[in-house]
């Protein structure tokens, strides 16, 4: 295996290819951080997607994922993001149309059956309709849930909280009530960047360490090892200890002993051991103690 992970195909004349098939259709187009973005017309999606499936060069036969975004300062607010995977030439793009809370994108189920449920998700969390979707119903909140959760002004806290009732025996739904609202919101994605300076954030210019987060675009980004910390000048002259006063040792004294490790400690004297009897000699027999007589009166 020469790579952990398949390389896929450069993104060179991806953006020309695309260009030239689908016309006016493509409104923008966009190259960065090795990722193409094609911005499209809400109107002709079905046509565009026909056209990047089944052109020779292009050929994206698969359809990933389908993604919402959420810009409360456009007038549409909403941008649909289709990903899209071509499996003969192993690339990726990604195609971008936009709406708002009344016009519907047409519905790519008649393509790929899977955007069925992807439609439904995208729905179910900004209120995105799409026409011609044959179920456009909600799939992840509960069938009695008010609003979209993942749009930028829904309430952090919700409208009702559910809660098992002792009185009533079921799940009962009930309006939320907090001491403070969350009543202040900030559009402005963290990938982007904010306007303003939070405190702390002058030592972010750089990642910290390696995973560490950082405010910085995914385009700006540098590697922890490149920044480099400045070296240290070396010092004017190296420690060296040349003679005894350096060492803090001082002279010996003529009639100098060696001192003991610890002076209020002297070890005891060692007794002699006794020398063993001479090979020649008999070994002396043991005294044994003789017992009282107890035969006499």
């Amino acid at each position: 295996m020469r790579a952990p992970a398949p390389a896929y195909a450069a993104n060179d004349g991806i953006i020309d290819s695309a260009g030239a098939v689908l016309g006016a259709a493509l409104l923008s187009s966009l190259d960065a951080v090795g990722e193409v973005a094609l911005h499209v017309d809400r109107v002709s999606l079905v046509e565009t997607m026909v056209a990047l499936r089944d052109t020779p060069g292009l050929e994206y036969q698969q359809l990933m994922e389908i993604a919402g975004v959420d810009y409360p300062d456009r007038e549409d607010r909403f941008e649909v993001v289709y990903c899209l995977l071509s499996l003969t030439r192993n690339h990726r793009i990604r195609v971008h149309v936009q709406t708002d809370e009344e016009k519907p994108v047409p519905s790519v189920t008649g393509i790929w059956p899977v955007a069925g449920w992807l439609e439904r998700e995208v729905y179910d969390m900004y209120g995105v309709l799409f026409e011609g979707n044959p179920d456009l119903r909600r799939i992840l909140t509960d069938y009695g849930f008010r609003g979209h959760p993942q749009r930028k002004d829904f309430p952090l806290s919700g409208f009702v909280e559910l809660r098992y009732s002792e009185e009533a025996k079921r799940v009962v739904y009930e309006p939320v009530k907090l001491a403070q609202d969350f009543r202040t919101f900030d559009f402005t994605s963290p990938w982007e960047g904010a306007e303003y300076i939070l405190p702390g954030d002058e030592k972010a210019a750089l990642p910290e360490a390696k995973g560490a987060p950082t405010p910085l675009k995914a385009d700006e980004i540098v590697k922890a090892d490149a920044a480099k910390s400045e070296a240290t000048a070396p010092p004017p002259k190296p420690k060296t200890t040349e003679s005894p006063a350096q060492t803090g040792a001082g002279k010996a004294e003529p009639d100098a002993t060696p001192k003991p490790a610890a002076p209020d400690l002297v070890k005891a004297p060692r007794k002699p051991r006794a020398k063993p009897a001479a090979s020649g000699d008999a070994p002396s027999k043991p005294r044994t103690r003789k017992k009282p007589d107890t035969n006499n009166g």
